[in-house]
């Protein structure tokens, strides 16, 4: 008995038999990246204005050269060619923007919004073919798992920054001394976000509970993998709330420097 051939017509550009709004997500998603990508862009060519007393930016952490109190080996180097354009955080930046880029939740998110691939769950798309991510360009996404290494290094660094943000200088006996003011509690705030983001990393889960048929057999793998499902669980959550807390954080740290902002100190 012969099996019956059905053929499957491809819906146009846009086509969908939903009735809901379905193009609300995908526009905000767009205005929302398109506004961080924007920013941050400009922020970085600044090369200005991103630290102030203990904060530092985290657009500009770790500060490998340059000429605030933060620079770890010191001012521009010698060898950095005259002729590019110079910030501290040009030497940084592609390392949590390459984590962001390849990022499972943010792929589907950007693939819908830029590119329309699809433009949402059950619209048609405008492309005819499906070439998933075998192939160039797309395949270099799978670099993910490396990024997630260097992330795990940047949340440690950021939590450092977090706790210099606790020691002002006092200038009545020449010492820092413990303290607390608010870009310290934006500094603090937007590590935890960090930390909710990156601990929840698809490729994270599958490192602390891969590698065994039975994770139930290790425990500490087992608490491991349990706490990343968890945060994953929240992962969507996790990326909006620290992608806004990077860029409000740079922004309250660039205010202060500006003289623009006060910040308060708590204690």
């Amino acid at each position: 008995m012969t099996e019956p051939q059905i053929a499957i017509e491809q819906a146009g550009f846009g086509q969908t038999s939903r009735k809901d709004a379905w193009w609300v997500q995908p526009l905000l998603v767009f205005c929302g990246l398109s506004s961080f990508i924007i920013y941050s862009t400009w922020a970085a060519f600044q090369g200005d204005n991103y630290y102030w007393g203990p904060y530092l930016s985290p657009f500009y952490s770790p500060e490998i050269f340059g000429d605030s109190p933060h620079s770890l080996f010191g001012p521009k180097p010698l060898w950095y060619p005259s002729w590019l354009p110079w910030s501290p955080a040009f030497l940084i930046l592609w390392a949590p923007g390459g984590f962001r880029l390849t990022c499972y939740y943010y792929r589907g998110a950007y693939y819908k919004a830029f590119w329309a691939d699809p433009p949402s769950c059950a619209v048609g798309e405008p492309r005819k073919n499906y070439c998933g991510e075998n192939s160039f360009p797309l395949i270099v996404q799978n670099i993910h798992r490396y990024f997630l290494y260097l992330a795990l290094i940047f949340l440690v660094l950021l939590g450092y920054d977090a706790w210099n943000a606790c020691w002002f200088y006092n200038p009545n006996n020449g010492e820092n001394e413990f303290g607390m003011g608010i870009g310290t509690l934006v500094l603090i705030l937007n590590w935890v976000l960090l930390s909710g983001y990156t601990l929840g990393c698809h490729s994270l889960r599958h490192l602390v509970g891969g590698r065994l048929d039975q994770i139930s057999q290790c425990m500490f793998k087992l608490k491991a993998y349990e706490g990343a499902s968890c945060l994953n669980k929240r992962h969507m959550l996790y990326a909006w709330m620290s992608l806004s807390s990077v860029g409000f954080s740079d922004l309250y740290v660039r205010l202060c420097a500006m003289g623009i902002w006060s910040d308060w100190r708590i204690f």
